[in-house]
């Protein structure tokens, strides 16, 4: 479902940069002479594990990605220079994957989950393109839409590289399941840098935060990150704390079935890492899986039966759907005691879910709403931002 969800995922930069690219940047094909240099790590990336950055000489930062996808074979590396150093610094073009003019003034990016960053660096207006935009649900970028200064440009999977090449972004953020995506193919070959973005493989709930870093040297925004991030992790581990205070830990399950098989997060994923940090016991901690696991219903049923919360019960926002899906829900204890809460029903404007595209940049808050909905005299007067109780 993760997945599913990603993929759905200034027209005509100054012609001075365009052919600034064209002759310092469009060609792989002839080394030139190596910057001489040494690396530096330019900042702390401190939970996050599919990136660095490292300063590389005075004027060139490093950008390198570990984990494009699961299991990728291959590392990719990014230089990033600022535009009016261009003229005076020659690289050996066969080292990176793409040398970038900083800072970028339109880009293109292809998952929800980068919309927050941009917002929260103060960047929106930097976007001028997103494949399926109906799954927007940033006030502040919808309106941008209707204004027609963000592009609908297709899917994903098939993203409409006619219109990106059209529109001229001087970068694309794209993500993938691996590294056949023709349509990136298609828009390097036109001069357009694409760079991979890999915080969906994080299994960390911080982790998945920390790639607002990744955003900000492309934009001259790393100040700005770390504020972000720091605030972040402070009213994550305040939160944590609070947790801790709790007397008692409940029971959760988590998940639904599709088809008989009923898939919910693994113990070592970043689902089950904010029922653990809001001190509460998912019944299947113990797993080593960082993804979903797929169950019978009976396994589900043998062990969860009697657990006291279910949370993230898929698409389902009512006990009425939930039961009419399958008579089997009905057994569990939570079903009963109408202990079920989903995300599913805080939606944007145009239907897409708020979670999938600001849990993942705002940790701290879905970790408060598990705190409010496991121990509700920890956070008198607390609003949940994603989660509410089955209708």
């Amino acid at each position: 479902m993760n997945i599913k969800t990603k993929l759905r995922l200034k027209f005509s930069k100054s012609f001075f940069y365009i052919v600034l690219f064209l002759c310092f940047f469009g060609c792989k094909t002839n080394k030139k002479e190596s910057f001489p240099v040494s690396h530096s790590k330019t900042g702390k990336i401190e939970y996050a594990k599919g990136f660095t950055i490292e300063k590389s000489g005075p004027d060139i930062t490093l950008v390198k990605i570990t984990s494009p996808w699961p299991n990728a074979k291959s590392a990719y590396t990014y230089a990033l220079v600022p535009k009016d150093k261009l003229p005076a610094v020659t690289l050996d073009r066969n080292a990176y994957d793409a040398i970038i003019g900083t800072p970028v003034e339109s880009v293109v990016v292809t998952s929800t989950t980068h919309i927050p960053a941009l917002e929260g660096l103060g960047i929106l207006d930097k976007l001028v393109g997103f494949p399926e935009t109906k799954y927007i649900s940033s006030k502040a970028a919808r309106n941008r839409i209707e204004e027609g200064q963000i592009k609908e440009l297709g899917s994903n999977e098939t993203l409409n590289t006619e219109m990106v090449i059209a529109l001229q972004p001087e970068l694309v953020v794209g993500f993938s399941i691996n590294a056949q995506n023709k349509a990136y193919n298609t828009l390097e070959r036109s001069r357009i840098p694409v760079v991979y973005n890999g915080d969906w493989t994080e299994e960390t709930p911080l982790g998945k935060a920390e790639w607002i870093k990744f955003f900000a040297p492309f934009f001259n925004k790393e100040k700005e990150a770390e504020n972000l991030f720091s605030e972040i992790v402070l009213n994550y581990n305040n939160a944590k704390e609070i947790a801790a205070q709790a007397p008692t830990s409940p029971t959760v399950i988590s998940g639904a079935m599709y088809k008989d098989v009923w898939y919910l997060p693994g113990g070592k994923s970043w689902a089950a890492q904010f029922i653990k940090d809001a001190n509460a016991h998912y019944m299947w901690a113990e797993t080593q899986e960082s993804g979903s696991l797929s169950l019978s219903w009976e396994s589900v049923l043998q062990k969860g039966k009697n657990a006291e919360y279910w949370i993230a019960p898929s698409q389902f926002t009512s006990y009425k759907g939930l039961g009419n899906a399958s008579e089997h829900y009905k057994q569990f204890d939570a079903f009963k005691n109408r202990n079920i809460f989903t995300y599913a029903s805080k939606k944007g404007e145009s239907g897409g879910l708020l979670y999938y595209e600001l849990a993942p940049q705002r940790p701290d808050w879905v970790l408060q709403d598990l705190i409010h909905i496991f121990h509700p005299n920890l956070l008198l007067d607390y609003d949940p931002h994603f989660f509410k109780p089955l209708e």
